[in-house]
C-alpha cells in the first residue's frame, strides 16, 4: 500500500460516526477514511488512519483494518451512531473488538480497542498508529509533531490542529514516517519529534496477554483552532474511561431517540431503520450552521460526479418535512434560520451551497431549489402552526415568491427554461413547473397569515395558471404519460436528428450571435414527474393523466433484474440504476392514489436493499442488487420516513 494523497480512498463507505460538528466515514473494517471539522460539509482532513498489530518475532505489521489476514463483522450500537467493528486475525490468536463514536458537545472522537488473546498461550505486541493528515485537503504545508507533554501527535496547519493520544502512555513515535517504512515493526520509530509532512506514527506495547485475557487501548482524536485548544480537548478525554464516555455517548442518543415521535407501523424492521434514519438526519445536519447535506463526501475530486457534501434547498425540502414528521421540528427550524442566510439578493436560492451560505460548485439555476425551500417552509409551520416562525421568514418568502414570479414565461405561465432536478439537461421541466406551483402556493398562504391579500391572490392565480398549463401543454397522449419537459435545449445532432423526424423544434438566437437548438417537447418519462401530484398537489394523485403517468412510470423505469426504479428510461449515471428515494416516491404516489399493497411492496424492496450497517444508499446495483453508489443518502433516508408516515397514516384512515 502507498501513500497517494488523498487518492487512495472508497467511493462506498459503510458507516459514518459524528455530533453535527466532527464527521467522519469508515469502512466495515473499522478504518476511519475521512473525517470533517468543524464544519460537517467542508474542510476534509484525514488522508489516512491505520491500526495494526506486530507480533514479536514477526517479519512485519499486520494491519487490522484491511482484508485478507483479518475477517470483520460490524454494526451499529442498538439506537445510537456509535460503530462497532469485530476483527479476527486468521493467522493470530487475537481479536480486535472497536468501538467508534463522537462525543457529543466535544471536538472529539473515540476509538477504543479492546484486544483479547483467543489462543492458548501468552502472547505480546505492540499496536500501531499510522496516521496521515491533509488539512483541508492540502498537500502543502502541514507538519506533524510529538507532544511530550501530552503524549500526542499534533497534526497541524494554519488554524487547525489535531492531537492524537490514548490513555494508555506510547512506547514509541515517529513524527514524519511514511506508512511503507514502518512495516517492521516498532523498531522503524526513531523518535523524530517535528517534520513538515502530514505523517505519523506511535506505537504502544501490550505485554503477556494471557489466554482468554483483555485489554482496552483507547484513541482520542482531538481537534481544535490552537494547539491548546486542541490538547485541553485531548485533557479532557483522558480525564475519563473510554467506557465512561461511551455510556454516556449512548444515553445522548437515547434521550434524542426519546424526543422525537416514535415510529407510526408496528414492525421491528421497520423500527429499526426508523431510528437508524433519525440518528443519521442528526449527523448530517451541521450544528453551527443548520444547514443539512445530502450526503458525506466521498468524490472530493470530482472524477465521477460534481460531489455530494453541499445543501441542496430541493433535498432538504424533503428532509425537513421527515424531519418534522417524526417530530425533531428543532432541527427544520435551525434550517430554515439558515436558508435566510443563503438566500440570494434577487430572492432566489441557487443550485447549492456551502453551510456558510456562500455558492457551491454550480451548473446553472435550478428553479425548483428555491421554490422547494418555499414549499417546505409552508409545511414547517403546518407542523405546528407558529406565527413567529411565519413572521420570520416572511421577508425571504416575499422576495422568494416573487422572484419566482419573475421567472414566469409570460405567454405560457411556466417558468422559463433551468436545469432539471438532475442537473442534467435546460428545459422547462415539468417537475420543475410543479415546484414552482407548491412555493408559489405555499407562499401566497403566508401572504394570507401577513395580511397581504393582494400578494396572495397574485401568487396563487399565477400557482392556478401552471397547474392548468401542466394538464394541458405537457400532456403526452401517445405515451400516456406527461411529458419530462417543453422547450428542451439539445446539443445540434440531437436537434438534427429530431429534425429528420420530424419533432417540433426551433433554433434560439442568443447574445453575442450564440444560438441554441429546443425542441418543443421532451417525452422522457422520469420518476420526477410524480412529483407533479406528490408533493406538490398540482395535479390530483387521482386524476386520470396522473394515473396513466404513474403506470408508465412503473412500467418503463422498473430496473428488471433487481426491482427498484431509475430514474428515467435512459438513464446514464453510474450505469442506470434503480435508486432508493425514486422507488420510494412511487410507493408515496401509490399511497396517495389509496393502492396500499403496491405502496408496502415497493417499501419493502428500500427496506431489502438497505446496507448491511442499516443506511440507505442512493443507488442499487441492477445486476446484482448490491450498493452502488452513495451512504448514506440523506434523501433516501427522508423518502423512508415520510413513507411510513404516510402508509401509516392512509392505514388509520382505511
Amino acid at each position: 500500500m502507498s501513500d497517494l494523497y488523498l487518492t487512495n480512498k472508497p467511493y462506498l463507505i459503510d458507516a459514518i460516526i459524528g455530533n453535527s460538528a466532527f464527521l467522519a466515514s469508515l469502512g466495515s473494517n473499522g478504518r476511519m477514511y475521512r473525517a470533517w471539522w468543524p464544519y460537517i460539509d467542508a474542510p476534509q482532513h484525514v488522508d489516512a488512519m491505520r491500526t495494526g498489530l506486530y507480533f514479536d518475532g514477526s517479519e512485519q505489521a499486520t494491519w487490522f483494518d484491511e482484508e485478507g489476514d483479518w475477517t470483520h463483522e460490524s454494526q451499529y450500537v442498538e439506537r445510537s451512531n456509535s460503530f462497532r467493528v469485530k476483527a479476527q486475525a486468521n493467522a493470530h490468536p487475537v481479536a480486535v473488538d472497536s468501538l467508534h463514536f463522537a462525543v457529543p458537545g466535544m471536538d472529539l472522537i473515540v476509538r477504543e480497542y479492546t484486544f483479547t488473546n483467543t489462543g492458548s498461550d501468552a502472547i505480546s505486541f505492540s499496536f500501531l498508529l499510522h496516521s496521515s493528515f491533509l488539512i483541508s485537503e492540502n498537500r502543502l504545508y502541514n507538519t506533524t509533531m510529538f507532544q511530550p507533554s501530552d503524549d500526542a501527535m499534533l497534526h497541524f496547519r494554519q488554524d487547525y490542529y489535531f492531537a492524537l493520544s490514548s490513555a494508555n502512555v506510547c512506547a514509541k513515535f515517529h513524527a514524519g514516517i511514511a506508512f511503507a517504512d514502518i512495516q517492521k515493526g516498532p523498531e522503524s520509530l526513531g523518535g523524530k519529534m517535528i517534520e513538515m509532512l502530514p505523517t505519523g506514527a506511535m506505537t504502544w506495547r501490550i505485554e503477556s496477554l494471557a489466554p482468554g485475557e483483555s485489554v482496552v487501548l483507547p484513541l482520542y482524536l482531538a481537534a481544535g483552532h490552537k494547539e491548546e485548544q486542541a490538547l485541553n480537548v485531548l485533557r479532557a478525554a483522558k480525564s475519563k474511561s473510554s467506557a465512561q464516555w461511551a455510556e454516556e455517548t449512548s444515553a445522548y442518543w437515547e434521550s434524542y431517540l426519546a424526543e422525537a415521535k416514535p415510529c407510526p407501523l408496528p414492525d421491528a424492521t421497520i423500527t429499526e431503520l426508523y431510528e437508524r434514519s433519525l440518528l443519521m438526519f442528526k449527523l448530517m445536519s451541521d450544528d453551527k450552521t443548520g444547514s443539512i447535506i445530502a450526503a458525506p463526501e466521498f468524490d472530493e475530486l470530482f472524477t465521477r460526479c460534481g460531489g455530494y457534501a453541499y445543501c441542496w434547498g430541493r433535498d432538504a425540502a424533503f428532509i425537513t418535512t421527515a424531519l418534522d414528521k417524526a417530530g425533531l421540528e428543532e432541527l427544520s427550524d435551525r434550517f430554515y434560520d439558515w436558508t435566510l442566510t443563503a438566500q440570494s439578493p434577487d430572492g432566489s436560492w441557487q443550485q447549492r451551497h456551502y453551510h456558510d451560505g456562500s455558492l457551491a460548485p454550480s451548473w446553472g439555476l435550478q428553479i425548483d431549489e428555491g421554490a422547494s425551500i418555499l414549499w417546505g417552509m409552508y409545511q414547517h409551520y403546518l407542523a405546528n402552526s407558529n406565527g413567529d416562525f411565519a413572521r420570520k421568514v416572511w421577508p425571504a418568502v416575499r422576495s422568494g415568491a416573487e422572484f419566482l414570479i419573475g421567472f414566469l414565461d409570460e405567454e405560457s405561465g411556466l417558468p422559463k427554461p433551468s436545469m432539471d432536478l438532475w442537473e442534467e439537461r435546460e428545459a422547462s421541466h415539468t417537475y420543475s413547473s410543479a415546484a414552482v406551483y407548491g412555493g408559489l402556493s405555499a407562499a401566497a398562504k403566508f401572504a394570507e397569515l401577513a395580511g397581504e391579500a393582494a400578494l396572495a391572490t397574485k401568487w396563487s392565480t399565477a400557482a392556478d395558471r401552471i397547474s392548468e398549463v401542466i394538464g394541458d401543454l405537457c400532456w403526452n397522449e401517445e405515451k400516456g404519460s406527461l411529458y419530462r419537459g417543453v422547450n428542451l435545449t439539445v446539443a445540434a445532432d440531437k436537434y438534427e436528428q429530431a429534425a429528420a423526424a420530424g419533432a417540433e423544434r426551433e433554433i434560439v438566437d442568443l447574445d453575442k450571435g450564440y444560438r441554441k437548438h429546443v425542441l418543443k417537447y421532451d417525452p422522457i418519462v422520469d420518476i420526477s414527474l410524480l412529483g407533479v401530484a406528490v408533493p406538490f398537489n398540482a395535479v390530483a394523485a387521482e386524476d386520470d393523466k396522473m394515473r396513466r403517468t404513474a403506470e408508465a412510470v412503473e412500467l418503463l423505469l422498473t430496473s428488471p433484474v433487481v426491482g427498484g426504479i431509475k430514474r428515467y428510461e435512459d438513464d446514464p449515471y453510474i450505469g442506470g440504476n434503480p435508486w432508493i428515494l425514486t422507488t420510494l416516491w412511487l410507493a408515496q404516489y401509490r399511497i396517495a392514489a389509496g393502492e396500499l399493497d403496491a405502496a408496502r411492496s415497493l417499501l419493502q424492496w428500500a427496506i431489502d436493499h438497505r446496507t448491511a450497517a442499516g443506511l440507505l444508499p442512493e443507488q442499487i446495483d441492477k445486476a446484482t442488487g448490491e450498493t452502488a453508489w452513495v451512504v448514506p443518502l440523506t434523501w433516501s433516508h427522508a423518502m423512508f420516513v415520510l413513507t411510513v408516515w404516510q402508509l401509516a397514516e392512509a392505514e388509520a384512515r382505511a
